[in-house]
Protein backbone atom coordinates (compact mmCIF):
# COMPACT_ATOMS: atom_id res chain seq x y z
CA UNK A 1 0.00 0.00 0.00
CA UNK A 2 1.40 3.36 -1.05
CA UNK A 3 1.48 5.96 1.67
CA UNK A 4 2.95 9.44 2.09
CA UNK A 5 3.34 10.91 5.54
CA UNK A 6 4.27 14.52 6.19
CA UNK A 7 5.79 15.82 9.37
CA UNK A 8 7.72 18.81 10.64
CA UNK A 9 5.05 21.46 10.74
CA UNK A 10 4.54 23.78 13.65
CA UNK A 11 4.50 27.34 14.87
CA UNK A 12 7.39 29.57 13.87
CA UNK A 13 8.06 33.28 14.09
CA UNK A 14 8.35 35.41 10.97
CA UNK A 15 11.82 35.07 9.52
CA UNK A 16 12.22 31.61 10.97
CA UNK A 17 12.74 28.25 9.29
CA UNK A 18 11.11 24.85 9.20
CA UNK A 19 11.87 21.63 7.42
CA UNK A 20 8.96 19.48 6.36
CA UNK A 21 9.39 15.79 5.64
CA UNK A 22 7.48 13.59 3.24
CA UNK A 23 8.18 9.94 3.95
CA UNK A 24 7.01 7.31 1.52
CA UNK A 25 6.16 3.67 1.97
CA UNK A 26 4.99 1.19 -0.60
CA UNK A 27 6.94 2.78 -3.43
CA UNK A 28 10.34 4.36 -4.08
CA UNK A 29 10.26 8.13 -4.14
CA UNK A 30 13.61 8.17 -5.95
CA UNK A 31 11.85 7.18 -9.13
CA UNK A 32 9.06 9.73 -8.96
CA UNK A 33 8.23 13.39 -8.90
CA UNK A 34 7.09 14.95 -5.66
CA UNK A 35 4.86 17.98 -5.41
CA UNK A 36 4.27 20.27 -2.48
CA UNK A 37 0.92 22.02 -2.19
CA UNK A 38 -0.50 24.26 0.48
CA UNK A 39 -3.91 25.45 1.54
CA UNK A 40 -4.33 28.58 3.60
CA UNK A 41 -7.48 29.23 5.66
CA UNK A 42 -10.32 30.29 3.40
CA UNK A 43 -8.30 29.82 0.23
CA UNK A 44 -8.01 27.19 -2.44
CA UNK A 45 -5.13 24.76 -2.44
CA UNK A 46 -2.19 25.98 -4.49
CA UNK A 47 0.86 24.35 -5.92
CA UNK A 48 4.11 25.44 -4.29
CA UNK A 49 6.70 23.51 -6.26
CA UNK A 50 7.49 20.18 -7.87
CA UNK A 51 10.73 18.20 -7.74
CA UNK A 52 11.09 15.60 -10.47
CA UNK A 53 13.01 12.33 -10.41
CA UNK A 54 16.12 14.16 -11.69
CA UNK A 55 15.97 16.46 -8.69
CA UNK A 56 15.00 19.46 -10.79
CA UNK A 57 12.62 21.82 -9.03
CA UNK A 58 9.88 23.81 -10.71
CA UNK A 59 8.35 26.61 -8.66
CA UNK A 60 4.66 27.33 -9.00
CA UNK A 61 4.51 30.09 -6.44
CA UNK A 62 6.87 33.00 -7.09
CA UNK A 63 6.87 34.16 -3.49
CA UNK A 64 8.74 31.06 -2.31
CA UNK A 65 11.58 31.26 -4.82
CA UNK A 66 14.85 31.77 -3.02
CA UNK A 67 13.29 30.70 0.29
CA UNK A 68 12.04 27.12 -0.22
CA UNK A 69 14.22 24.29 -1.42
CA UNK A 70 13.78 20.56 -1.84
CA UNK A 71 16.15 17.76 -0.99
CA UNK A 72 15.92 13.98 -1.04
CA UNK A 73 17.27 11.28 1.20
CA UNK A 74 17.02 8.15 -0.89
CA UNK A 75 18.13 5.88 1.92
CA UNK A 76 15.18 7.09 3.99
CA UNK A 77 12.81 7.28 1.02
CA UNK A 78 12.02 10.80 2.13
CA UNK A 79 11.75 14.21 0.49
CA UNK A 80 12.27 17.38 2.48
CA UNK A 81 10.94 20.88 2.00
CA UNK A 82 13.29 23.36 3.61
CA UNK A 83 11.52 26.65 4.25
CA UNK A 84 13.44 29.74 5.30
CA UNK A 85 12.61 33.41 5.85
CA UNK A 86 9.06 32.38 6.60
CA UNK A 87 6.30 34.96 6.36
CA UNK A 88 2.81 35.07 7.87
CA UNK A 89 1.39 34.51 4.39
CA UNK A 90 3.13 31.12 4.31
CA UNK A 91 0.71 29.92 6.97
CA UNK A 92 -1.14 26.93 5.56
CA UNK A 93 -1.56 23.19 5.65
CA UNK A 94 1.21 21.75 3.51
CA UNK A 95 0.73 18.56 1.53
CA UNK A 96 3.15 16.41 -0.39
CA UNK A 97 1.87 14.43 -3.32
CA UNK A 98 3.22 12.27 -6.09
CA UNK A 99 1.88 11.28 -9.48
CA UNK A 100 3.78 8.01 -9.22
CA UNK A 101 5.64 9.04 -12.36
CA UNK A 102 9.08 10.57 -12.96
CA UNK A 103 7.85 13.88 -14.33
CA UNK A 104 5.83 16.56 -12.63
CA UNK A 105 2.14 16.50 -13.39
CA UNK A 106 -0.86 18.70 -12.79
CA UNK A 107 -2.51 18.65 -9.41
CA UNK A 108 -5.33 16.32 -10.40
CA UNK A 109 -2.82 13.81 -11.75
CA UNK A 110 -1.22 13.23 -8.39
CA UNK A 111 -2.48 9.86 -7.21
CA UNK A 112 -0.77 9.76 -3.83
CA UNK A 113 -1.26 12.35 -1.12
CA UNK A 114 -0.12 12.84 2.40
CA UNK A 115 -2.42 13.89 5.20
CA UNK A 116 -0.97 17.38 5.48
CA UNK A 117 0.96 19.21 8.15
CA UNK A 118 0.11 22.61 9.60
CA UNK A 119 2.59 25.45 9.32
CA UNK A 120 1.79 28.63 11.23
CA UNK A 121 3.97 31.70 10.94
CA UNK A 122 3.15 34.20 13.63
CA UNK A 123 4.77 36.33 16.28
Amino acid sequence: QVQLVESGGGLVQPGGSLRLSCAASGFTLTDYAVNWFRQAPGKEREGVLCNNYSNVTTYYTDSVKGRFTVSRDNAKNTVYLQMTSLRPEDTAVYYCASPGRPACRREYENDYWGQGTQVTVSS
